[in-house]
């Protein structure tokens, strides 16, 4: 098993040599424009743009809860938007995190490394906007990715 590693900084600029993995979670809306995905779009425009796309085209494709898709940014550098997210707003009937969509979206994220021997990249998904909790994120982490030999490097923003 390969261990989690944390870092303070910003996970749009991953800080590791060889390909690379940026992944965060996505609402099942096609809603962007608040949290983490703001540092993607400010760095490059092509995942917001493939997500609007994907969303819209959703009747005829695999978006909803538990999909995910690569977008390259860089030759070294993807960007996996991960559907794990039902909804926005927080309410009565609780957060909009779907843990068991995020396990999936990261046994998919996990295929993908693998594929591509790259390292991943993380904020704290589904802890802002989603309003998960970390303690229950981060074991589907090490179970998806590091118990399979990926790097795995969680960024705190300071």
């Amino acid at each position: 098993m390969t261990p989690l590693r944390y870092l303070t900084g910003d996970a749009s600029s991953p800080q590791a040599s060889g390909p690379k993995i940026i992944g965060h979670i996505c609402n099942d809306l096609g809603g962007w424009g608040k949290g983490f995905v703001l540092a993607v779009s400010r760095r490059w425009p092509e995942p917001e743009r493939d997500y609007r796309e994907w969303h819209r085209g959703r009747a005829g494709n695999e978006f909803g809860l538990g999909a995910v898709r690569l977008v390259q940014v860089r030759p070294d550098i993807w960007v996996a938007n991960m559907i794990g997210q039902h909804g926005m707003k927080r309410g009565s009937a609780g957060p909009p995190i779907r843990y068991e969509a995020v396990r999936q979206c990261l046994s998919a994220l996990g295929e993908h490394a693998l594929r591509l021997r790259a390292s991943v990249h993380l904020p704290r998904i589904g802890c802002g906007l989603a309003g998960g909790k970390w303690e229950r994120i981060e074991p589907l982490i090490s179970e998806a990715l590091c118990a399979r030999g990926i790097a795995v490097t969680v960024y705190d923003f300071d």
